[in-house]
């Protein structure tokens, strides 16, 4: 009986050891070069587990719930619009972090498929000797530039995970909160909880892996002709007919064409500018 209340004893640890952490940040935006007083403002988690890491957006992963469950029940269920617009992100990507080999996975997709780059750019930050206490944290000052951006960050040693949101990482702590020189980007922590494990991210079309530089000019091919990436073979959103009738091909491109050209305009001001 002894033997068996160690035993559960350790499994009891084991687990609590294994759950992961998931920290709550707002993310604040200002992606329209041209408006900077239209202001995006939503929530994103980073979830810190022993062997890795996922940064992405709170209503990401609520709008892909809705939809995988319109989809199990055959679309039967329907969209409720207010619904899928009240989950719009303007973090379409998810980010990845192998605490193993120090690897950094960004994925967003284009058109029908996830395109895939591992992150070849290191961080390196300086650490400064300025300290504050932000909330209920003791946290201290660190800079770098990035993607064409002077970013500050303030870090604490009080949760032990040298990680952050977006790609940060790398330093002695949690990054608190980080913030780009020009007040376009900000993350600041908000709460933290535990989660039993890491969501299912739902995929659709192929995962197409490239290196960084292709992923770029395919991003920018996409803004240029879009309907060449959703006439590609695969999976992805199906262009339903919600009335019913059949779509003219010429109208569905340039309805296609409009709307990416004018997601391009409202996100002129991307988090990395090189």
């Amino acid at each position: 009986m002894k033997k068996l209340g160690i035993l559960a004893a350790i499994l009891m640890m084991q687990s609590a050891f294994a759950q992961t952490n998931r920290f709550v940040y707002q993310v604040t935006m200002k992606p329209d070069a041209s408006n900077k007083s239209d202001i995006k403002t939503e929530n994103a988690y980073l979830d810190i587990s022993p062997e890795k890491s996922m940064f992405y957006s709170e209503n990401r992963i609520k709008r892909d719930s809705v939809m995988q469950a319109n989809r199990q029940s055959g679309g039967a269920r329907g969209f409720n619009r207010d619904q899928m617009e009240s989950l719009r992100t303007n973090i379409n990507y998810s980010i990845e972090k192998n605490k193993k080999n120090q690897k950094t996975l960004y994925k967003d997709r284009l058109g029908r498929d996830q395109y895939s780059y591992e992150e070849d750019r290191p961080l390196d930050w300086k650490i400064l000797p300025e300290t504050t206490k932000i909330g209920e944290y003791k946290v201290q000052k660190a800079e770098t530039e990035f993607g064409g951006r002077k970013w500050t960050a303030w870090f604490t040693t009080d949760l032990p995970y040298q990680d952050g949101p977006y790609k940060f990482s790398g330093l002695p702590g949690l990054i608190v909160k980080a913030e780009d020189a020009s007040g376009d980007y900000s993350f600041d922590l908000m709460k933290n909880y535990k989660i039993s494990d890491f969501p299912e991210m739902t995929t659709f079309g192929n995962v197409v892996k490239v290196k960084r530089t292709d992923y770029v000019k395919q991003q920018e091919k996409f803004k240029t002709d879009p309907m060449s990436f959703m006439n590609q073979s695969g999976g992805g959103i199906r262009m339903g007919n919600r009335g019913g009738g059949n779509q003219n091909p010429a109208d569905m491109r340039k309805r296609m064409e409009e709307r990416v050209k004018d997601e391009a305009k409202r996100n002129s001001n991307p988090i990395e500018l090189k």
